[in-house]
């Protein structure tokens, strides 16, 4: 029968071995230890619930690469999974179903890029048939239109030119349409223009973007003519119709425009 000291001895050597093997989890390399509250800790890092602060903390600063359904938790909680599976079924939509109704009229359109290579996206309000076009492709439209181009930085040219009651759709739908596009629209939009505003444009979009959207608040810049925006844009990259060259000739009349710094529309 084993003495004491040959017990002894046996269990100091299944020690030894045991810390060899491969399969511990606390093998000699290991950074990991567990404490008596039966939480795991890296040694020297704290406690992984430290860690996994530090993790969320990295995230909600931009420290890693986001997007998509990830980016929607993260920015906006639950209701961002909610919102992108919807999203992500009207983008589907958009891109089955005939939408050459919204397409033809020619309102939307993306009119090359700006002087920092983002794209240009035009939106001519006087061609926008709010009253009489099925708003629910016209929102199929914008996202079949901007969802190949929002993934990177872009800006919005808004032509408030010669527009009329019938032009402007309800503000319960432009709340839902901000609602339903995802934060990749809001964070990469950089600029949002509006040429020829008026007073109701610029009341409305104080209101919009106090009280809806102050996310983009400042990004919303109102000028008064087409020229304004050459300091932005070159003038070969901007694509508009006559109506509304032929507007702010008769407005502002020829070369009015003085160069000014660009980096306040610019970033």
């Amino acid at each position: 029968m084993p003495n004491n000291d040959d017990l002894k001895n046996n269990a100091i050597k299944a020690d030894d071995e045991s810390d060899n093997s491969p399969h511990d989890l606390e093998g000699n390399n290991s950074d990991l230890e567990f404490g008596n509250d039966e939480t795991f800790h890296l040694k020297g890092h704290g406690s992984f619930t430290q860690m996994q602060g530090d993790l969320d903390r990295q995230r909600l600063l931009g420290d890693r690469p986001r997007d998509g359904l990830y980016e929607s938790i993260l920015d906006e909680g639950i209701e961002g999974i909610e919102q992108q599976e919807r999203y992500e079924r009207l983008l589907r939509r958009a891109r089955t179903e005939d939408l050459s109704e919204v397409s033809g009229i020619g309102c939307l359109y993306q009119s090359g890029y700006d002087r920092l290579g983002r794209p240009l996206i035009v939106f001519c309000g006087k061609w926008f048939p709010a009253q009489d076009i099925d708003l629910d492709k016209a929102l199929l439209y914008l996202i079949y239109l901007l969802d190949p181009l929002v993934k990177g930085d872009y800006v919005i040219a808004y032509f408030h030119t010669l527009t009329s009651t019938n032009n402007y759709p309800s503000l319960a739908w432009l709340k839902e349409v901000y609602s339903i596009l995802p934060y990749k629209y809001k964070k990469n939009l950089k600029a949002f223009y509006i040429v020829h505003p008026t007073f109701w444009t610029k009341m409305m979009t104080w209101w919009f973007t106090t009280f809806m959207a102050p996310a983009i608040k400042h990004k919303v810049h109102s000028l008064p003519g087409v020229e304004h925006l050459y300091s932005v844009v070159c003038k070969d990259q901007l694509e508009i119709p006559a109506y509304i060259s032929e507007y702010d000739m008769a407005t502002n009349g020829l070369h009015y425009f003085q160069a000014f710094n660009s980096n306040a529309f610019a970033s």
